[in-house]
């Protein structure tokens, strides 16, 4: 199976909004590709407008797996009003609230998508809550509170079976990065630290880690 996206794949990529770059995109591709030879359902937790859930269902199709997408839609903090990551675009004038799904599904259109993924519309820890299948892939790249990331962490983390792979994005070691990237590194760190996980790559602020072991 290619672990490179293919030309209109990597354009549909970054012709969506969002926020990773090129280099961690193509990371991320390798890593979903290598999950999906395990023939289970790949998963992301913070799809915003579906710029990574390109690259995620395309190495699902390519693997003849199923990739999904979990996020309520309403964007996290760092994305509402007044803060640096919003977009006026991405708010529905008529309830005064973000809603990138539109977005989104517009993502999956043109990059010729929309039968290959499966969009989970709610919070991550109730979707998480009523979850029962192992998951070949697991990408965490929603809130950066502490409260939210670690949610994530403790919802999902569970489901990967063994040797499949848990992305986390945004991590940021450095104190300076306390808000976008800080709760990231701890729930890396703390991913490390259960026993259960093994780093196996890392590309700017994206770590991958494999699950080797029970103990989460």
């Amino acid at each position: 199976m290619a672990t490179v996206p293919k030309p209109e794949i990597l354009a549909a990529f970054e012709a969506a909004k969002g926020f990773m770059p090129v280099d961690e995109g193509l990371a991320l591709y390798a890593a979903a590709a290598e999950a999906g030879a395990l023939g289970l359902p790949l998963l992301e937790v913070g799809t915003y407008c579906g710029r990574s859930t390109v690259l995620l269902a395309d190495a699902a199709r390519s693997a003849g797996v199923t990739a999904l997408t979990v996020d309520h839609h309403r964007g996290s903090e760092e994305q509402q009003p007044g803060w640096e990551y919003h977009d006026p675009e991405t708010v529905d004038p008529e309830v005064g609230l973000m809603d990138t799904l539109p977005a989104f599904r517009r993502t999956l259109f043109r990059a010729g998508l929309e039968d290959h993924v499966i969009a989970l519309v709610g919070r991550s820890p109730q979707v998480a809550s009523v979850w029962g299948t192992p998951l070949g892939f697991v990408f965490i790249d929603g809130g950066h509170t502490d409260e939210h990331a670690g949610a994530d962490y403790e919802g999902w983390a569970p489901h990967v079976a063994e040797g499949g792979l848990l992305a986390i994005h945004d991590v940021f070691p450095e104190p300076a990065d306390e808000f976008t990237g800080q709760a990231p590194y701890r729930v890396y760190l703390r991913a490390l630290g259960s026993g259960a996980f093994t780093e196996v790559a890392v590309n700017g602020s994206l770590r991958v880690l494999r699950r080797t072991g029970a103990g989460i």
